[in-house]
């Protein structure tokens, strides 16, 4: 049993994982159940995602929710709000909610899935966060039914950039929460190496063996495009961004670096286009009409994952942008699966590194403008001179979604070997 808030028909990178997770896994010989989230508000939904679920199969479990996202139930997506009053939100939901704001969902969640398991045999049970509150219903259940119980950390806890802990009370009570859910837990998935070092150096009673990087991914079958055909005869480096800018993540950067280049070189306009793809935050699309840029860069609002996909494919060039090296966003990897050149906007840490072993990114800065006006000038010669790189298959392999769903597998087969009665782990004698 999966237990994920996010999930279709919500849209956006949040659902991708278990979404492709429970697609794939009845390849290696598992029936996966989700529990999620009824209808409720969200900034994204998509139908596509939706129709994937039910052509796979995967039996779902919805259930209400006392969250805040109800308020907004029904009023169709809801807009992005700006930074300031993200940030704002994001004050309030920490500083009245432990560990997050969907602590609502725990009670309903944790009623459906025990009618469910009653009747319905489970070998494990796999958590994914955020929120946090899946994890707390997963150890619910986990102790009510003695099943096996998985964490999967998509993004850290105590140390996600966008979490902020109003007192020291609030901090101690995160850690003491995470250190009850890792203590009580049979596995931990991670999606980066970070995440994993962090939480075996806070807590020593866990081994490297009890924590698995699980990366995000791509599907294969999400890229799967005929070849495009060209209707015009002057060729433009198109640079694509898909997904959502929030915190140190800014569109404004490159803008101001297109902006530039420009100006400096009035002849290279209409040679130049930028398209961003997701939820679009009013602030800059204000940036663009001030610069007067409404002719190169296109806001083209959320759309349904498989049209995104084709952007990405029809993109000559991708640009990443990502201001901590705690997160692994899942973009980066469908990156990878379009197989296109990377103008990544980074931080030094593990995801630069993997990006440079690409082979097929160009990293600059994160707040450097003139890296990027000098980035932007080196890309558009090699895309004129038809020499623009790209990352080779076996690199790319790595990540597709069927094979990591594999090493999912794996790690669920390694706990076929716990005595559920008594709840041990064999060959070890004491509980956990």
């Amino acid at each position: 049993m999966f237990i994920a808030y996010y999930f279709p028909p919500m849209g956006l990178s949040g659902v991708q994982r278990t979404l492709k997770f429970a697609r794939y896994l009845s390849h290696y010989g598992w029936s996966p159940t989700v529990l999620t989230v009824g209808p409720t508000g969200y900034f994204a939904f998509d139908p596509t995602l939706l129709k994937e679920v039910e052509e796979a199969e995967i039996k779902v479990i919805r259930t209400g929710s006392f969250d805040p996202n109800r308020m907004f139930k029904g009023k169709g997506p809801v807009r992005m709000p700006s930074e300031r009053m993200r940030k704002f939100l994001q004050f309030l939901g920490d500083l009245f909610f432990i560990p997050d704001t969907k602590i609502g969902w725990k009670r309903k969640a944790v009623k459906a899935g025990s009618e469910f398991l009653k009747n319905n045999p489970c070998d494990a049970i796999i958590a994914t966060a955020p929120p946090q509150t899946d994890f707390l219903i997963g150890l619910a259940l986990k102790k009510k039914f003695k099943i096996p119980l998985v964490l999967d950390y998509r993004d850290a806890w105590l140390d996600y950039p966008f979490k902020y802990f109003p007192t020291p009370y609030h901090r101690w009570r995160h850690q003491r929460l995470e250190k009850k859910l890792v203590r009580g837990c049979d596995r931990i998935i991670v999606t980066h190496r970070r995440v994993k070092e962090t939480l075996v150096k806070r807590y020593p009673f866990l081994t490297y063996h009890d924590v698995t990087i699980v990366s995000q991914g791509y599907d294969r079958s999400d890229f799967d495009f005929p070849p495009a055909e060209s209707v015009s005869s002057v060729r433009k480096l198109k640079i694509t961004h898909s997904g959502t800018f929030y915190g140190g993540r800014s569109p404004a950067v490159l803008i101001q670096a297109v902006h530039r280049v420009l100006k400096d070189s009035p002849q290279l306009r209409g040679r130049i286009e930028v398209n961003f793809v997701g939820n679009t935050r009013r602030e800059d699309q204000n940036l663009v009409r001030r610069l007067g840029l409404q002719n190169e860069i296109n806001f083209l609002g959320y759309l349904e994952h498989h049209v995104s996909s084709k952007h990405l494919v029809e993109a000559d060039v991708l640009w990443f942008v990502l201001d901590n090296d705690f997160q692994s966003p899942g973009k980066l990897y469908e990156y990878f699966g379009a197989k296109k050149p990377i103008l990544a906007s980074v931080v030094d840490g593990y995801m630069k590194q993997l990006l440079i072993e690409s082979k097929a990114a160009f990293c600059v800065p994160l707040n450097d403008r003139a890296a990027h006006e000098q980035a932007l000038l080196d890309l558009l010669k090699l895309f004129e001179e038809r020499r623009l790189p790209k990352p080779s298959d076996e690199f790319v392999d790595r990540f597709d979604r069927r094979m990591l769903t594999g090493e999912l597998a794996k790690v669920l087969e390694t706990l076929m070997d716990i005595d559920h009665q008594a709840f041990v782990r064999v060959g070890e004698g004491s509980a956990r």
